[in-house]
């Protein structure tokens, strides 16, 4: 079976495998699944200084970065599912009702059974293997399939899977585009994919075909927005970090920022500080060692022709604009005077390219909440109420108030999307319960109650059964 540009009938044995296993792999304990998730870590402590060369060269991204936003999030999943995965695994009682009386019931958790994933290329690590880890967690057999675009990582991430685990629970398979069709065409019970809007919409589709449960982490524009009471040097660097970070290739990088008149120049001239002791401003950046390089030529075209079609209809370059073909680069670059009705705003960036739009907080939550709900918002303002109000006038999958991104590395918090920015959560417990089914459990004993209820209805003890039953719905 081969599993680097396997053929369908390649992965067609691939999940016939998995399924004889599925399980004897869904009846293992806490402790077994413990010590498979501790082999993990192991692995990928052993494996890191590979890992992180490999993803370097797919497309430049700093080794402590990787370390930090990746690798480092991982093993944080790990500990923390190793270290509550008793507790998430015992049966969970709930209460009887009068009419139930004599039965216990609980709500059990059970693997959804044969999981596929399908990861991204811009964190190519991080966000396969903290979905794996949950899939782990929860009892399932696993297919995982990284984008195309990271072919060393992907290399890297086989060599791995295949050390830790027998193919036969989890197997991770490296091929272009018809793979991933390929797999699709299998009966998964559910389906984990990041990745952009449209894609996701397919995937949906497909998995719709054998009512495969999906887990969808897409994307969209997600929106800063600063208060008129914000602190603007606090948000510009703050901005400045979470945006330029991966170079701008983070599904929740601010994608651009409303920003009150009064606060702009400061906002904008803190973000510059920010570049200038990052990475250095403009052309600079190319030979910054922690700026990283877009993922594709294509990629860097639709960024520089949606800066162009902005300074065509009056928007200023503040920053950045230089770019290098040959190397993929360009360089951290912000827009002011943008509008909203200029094509930079109807798409997400996923590049180094922040706009800044000049506005009152009323217009900016007014163009907000007419788009399509965001995967992240980020608020800024010295009043934790002000902000507050302003997360009840929005919807967005996630939020965070005067800094950006950090959620992310939360274990304790649910990660996901709402709308068309994605559906289903992870990390953590949450991980844990989108991969599984909880399942409902009643245990009755010889006697019940509803033996009393069996036709025919005219039988006095029913009907004095029925009388007192409404006698006590009235007065509640």
């Amino acid at each position: 079976m081969n599993l680097t540009d396997p053929t369908p009938q390649d992965l067609r044995a691939l999940f016939d495998l998995q399924r004889a296993a599925r399980w004897d792999v869904a009846r293992s304990t806490p402790q077994d699944r413990v010590r498979t998730l501790r082999r993990l870590r192991a692995a990928i402590i052993a494996r890191r200084d590979d890992l992180t060369r490999a993803i370097h060269a797919d497309f430049g991204k700093a080794r402590l970065e990787s370390e930090v936003t990746e690798i480092h999030h991982v093993i944080a999943e790990i500990d923390h599912a190793a270290r509550h995965l008793r507790h998430w695994m015992a049966p969970r009682p709930v209460p009887g009702t009068p009419e139930l009386l004599g039965s216990r019931s609980w709500i059990q958790s059970e693997p959804l059974g044969q999981v596929l994933i399908l990861s991204p290329w811009n964190y190519p690590f991080g966000l396969l293997m903290a979905p794996l880890v949950a899939a782990i967690a929860a009892g399932n057999v696993v297919t995982l399939r990284p984008s195309e675009k990271v072919p060393h990582t992907a290399r890297a991430l086989q060599a791995l899977i295949g050390e830790v685990f027998d193919p036969a629970h989890a197997a991770l398979v490296i091929g272009d585009v018809p793979v991933a069709d390929a797999l699709l065409d299998l009966p998964f019970d559910h389906i984990f994919f990041t990745g952009s809007t449209p894609v996701g919409r397919k995937v949906a589709a497909r998995a719709a075909t054998h009512l495969a449960s999906v887990t969808l982490e897409l994307g969209g524009k997600s929106p800063t927005l600063l208060l008129p009471d914000a602190d603007p040097t606090l948000a510009g660097q703050r901005t400045g970090w979470a945006k330029f970070l991966n170079a701008g290739q983070t599904c929740v990088a601010p994608d651009h920022a409303w920003v009150p008149p009064a606060l702009e120049a400061t906002f904008v001239d803190a973000a510059r500080t920010y570049l200038r002791g990052a990475y250095g401003e403009g052309a600079a950046a190319q030979r910054s060692p922690d700026y990283a390089r877009l993922i594709d030529r294509p990629a860097l075209e639709r960024l520089l022709g949606l800066i162009d079609d902005a300074r065509t209809h009056g928007a200023t370059l503040a920053t950045g604009g230089q770019h290098d073909p040959a190397d993929r680069f360009l360089a951290p670059t912000i827009l002011t005077g943008v509008t909203p009705d200029m094509a930079i705003m109807h798409e997400e960036l996923f590049g180094p390219v922040l706009p800044v739009l000049r506005a009152r907080p009323e217009e900016a939550l007014h163009w907000i909440r007419q788009r399509p709900k965001p995967l992240a918002l980020y608020v800024y303002s010295r009043s934790g109420a002000a902000a507050r109000d302003v997360l009840s006038r929005t919807s967005a999958g996630t939020s965070v108030i005067n800094h950006g991104f950090i959620h992310m590395i939360h274990p304790h918090l649910p990660f996901g999307g709402t709308g068309e920015s994605g559906t289903g959560q992870y990390h953590g417990h949450s991980g844990f319960r989108t991969l599984s089914h909880e399942r409902a459990v009643l245990h009755q004993r010889r006697w019940s109650p509803t033996d009393l209820l069996r036709p025919p209805y005219a039988r006095p003890d029913v009907q004095r059964l029925w009388q007192a039953r409404r006698w006590l719905d009235d007065r509640r």
